[in-house]
């Protein structure tokens, strides 16, 4: 038997990343942020363009950073976090087409969507075993990981407008609503032991309506119940937010990790 090259043996002793970020307070940060970064975005785009165009490119663009992404063996925060973000403002656009080019209720879409990601999940469960973030290190696991993304993004836009608008509960009423919401994963796994796995899913959907809910609070007019500063003004301000923590995240790499087994 031959003997062991070094790089077999490196590749042995060296543990395999991640390809996606560990979970960190900053994650939920950034990821709120891409939440509402996305629903303005969104809106301030298709309300100045026609939508037959935005959509289109905005589809490519996600489609361009997922290449990216996938090409990457391990998580790199800045192109991660730049496909966050293609995936919200997408997302958001395909929610949106449904309701208001389609004429599809926000309560039917939200139970469509939550139909599909419970699809993914069973698919991801049956095939991999597992819907644990904590080791997403092939090419399979990382499809079921966006395509996850991508659906939650969705359905909390849904979701969120529902509440907002079809509920009446107002934008900032909403956000309220679900900030509360998003606490009770993190209590129920801490008291009650709850999955983690479970915790975490159930509190990335509920990011989406809560950061969407705030930034559409801040942007709209009185009339909607806004504060009326403008998707522009709002967008624009919160990517430089998004700029500033991304680079601190790719300057300090606090949240690489090894995957686990």
């Amino acid at each position: 038997m031959s003997a062991p090259t070094r790089a077999s043996v490196r590749a042995t002793i060296t543990p395999a990343l991640n390809r996606v970020p560990r979970v960190t307070a900053m994650f939920w940060i950034v990821k709120v942020l891409t939440t509402g970064m996305g629903e303005t975005t969104s809106d301030f785009f298709v309300k100045r363009f026609p939508p037959e165009l935005v959509v289109p490119i905005a589809f490519v663009v996600l489609v361009g950073m997922l290449v990216l992404q996938f090409r990457l063996r391990r998580y790199v925060a800045a192109v991660y976090w730049a496909t966050a973000l293609a995936v919200s403002v997408f997302g958001t656009m395909a929610a949106d087409v449904l309701h208001v080019g389609l004429g599809v209720p926000y309560v039917a879409s939200t139970i469509g969507f939550a139909s599909v990601l419970a699809v993914i999940f069973v698919l991801w469960y049956r095939s991999e075993h597992t819907l644990s973030v904590h080791a997403i290190t092939t090419r399979r696991r990382e499809t079921f990981y966006w395509a996850t993304v991508l659906t939650t993004f969705a359905l909390g836009t849904a979701a969120g407008d529902w509440t907002a608008v079809s509920l009446g509960l107002g934008y900032l009423a909403s956000g309220i609503v679900f900030a509360g919401i998003i606490a009770l994963p993190a209590l129920a796994h801490r008291f009650l032991g709850l999955n983690a796995v479970l915790a975490f899913w159930f509190a990335y959907v509920v990011t989406r309506p809560l950061g969407a809910s705030f930034a559409d609070w801040l942007g709209v007019p009185p009339s909607r119940g806004g504060l009326d500063l403008g998707t522009g003004p709002v967008s624009l301000a919160a990517f430089v937010l998004f700029v500033i923590l991304v680079a601190v995240l790719a300057v300090r790499r606090r949240d690489v990790e090894a995957a686990a087994a």
